[in-house]
């Protein structure tokens, strides 16, 4: 399998970047860590004319404090982000997420901002984005813009971002005090999710003071499980609360049928899954998940 013959461009910098997308619009592709774009052009899903490479450009690595919240260069590695002592303090549920991504290889090589960019509702990151109500930083000659993770992503493999725009960073609020977990299903350890569910939680003594939670693979973009999350504030942090609200975790979501399962089992998946990930979040054992 081979990619299309494309031009392949290295920037110099972000407005080098802006200026080439600017010039090709929709025949150009950026290449950060290639591991969404390279697969689909080598089965010519994805037939550039154009590669503008920007994985270089060391600011668009970047991890750091910005205005009370965490902004993550669009060109960090998810291994840059599993090892910044910064998002382990201030935003562990990152780290905890995109581990799971992948194997060794993929963690190394794909980045951040790549793999939302690509916009694929089965990643680990979009619904993790959603949950963190995450904000996206774009950039064209014409404007930058500020666009939030419940408005980014359009449908499959769509977001808002236009021919002529690059993501600059991703800002992630200070989460500090919260607990979360992640939990997915997939065939094996380094696949996608069948379904995935992570759960941030703040409590307040014993009370739920505020909850989400973003469900992986139940439709064509990430989605929250607001009805669950709505049944959970102000509740007890307690096993009833949680088996309750994980009950509803299906709500008004579409999941796809394909061959790894159908629509009914994802959206039992869905029920079990937030039960476990928010029983690890709340340091909780919810018994009898199977039978939700």
């Amino acid at each position: 399998m081979f990619p299309a013959p494309f031009a392949y461009e290295r920037a110099e910098d972000v407005d080098h970047v802006i200026a080439l997308l600017h010039e090709h619009g929709d025949e150009a592709k950026v290449l950060a860590g290639g591991q969404s774009l390279l697969p689909l052009m080598k089965f010519r899903l994805a037939t550039p004319a154009v590669v503008i490479d920007l994985g270089h450009l060391e600011h668009l690595h970047a991890v750091a404090a910005r205005g009370g919240r965490v902004a993550v260069g669009a060109a960090a590695t998810h291994q840059a982000v599993i090892d910044s002592p910064l998002l382990r303090e201030r935003c562990g549920a990152l780290a905890e997420v995109v581990r799971r991504i992948g194997d060794p290889q993929v963690r190394h090589r794909g980045t951040f901002g790549g793999a939302l960019a690509h916009g694929d509702a089965a990643g680990d990151l979009p619904a993790l984005a959603r949950a963190l109500d995450a904000e996206f930083v774009l950039a064209s000659q014409k404007r930058r813009r500020r666009v939030a993770a419940a408005d980014f992503f359009t449908g499959h493999l769509q977001t808002v971002l236009a021919d002529d725009e690059v993501v600059l960073r991703v800002e992630v609020p200070d989460l500090t005090g919260w607990s979360f977990a992640y939990e997915k299903f997939a065939p094996v350890s380094h696949a996608w999710a069948v379904v995935g569910v992570v759960a941030l939680v703040r409590r307040d003594g014993n009370r739920i003071a505020d909850v989400r939670i973003g469900l992986t693979h139940m439709g064509d973009v990430p989605l929250r499980a607001t009805a669950a999350e709505a049944a959970l504030r102000g509740a007890e942090a307690g096993v009833e609360a949680v088996r309750s609200a994980a009950a509803l975790a299906g709500r008004d979501t579409s999941p796809p049928s394909d061959d790894n399962a159908d629509a009914t089992y994802r959206r039992h998946l869905a029920r079990v899954l937030t039960a476990r990930a928010l029983g690890r979040a709340l340091d909780l054992t919810v018994p009898n998940l199977e039978t939700m």
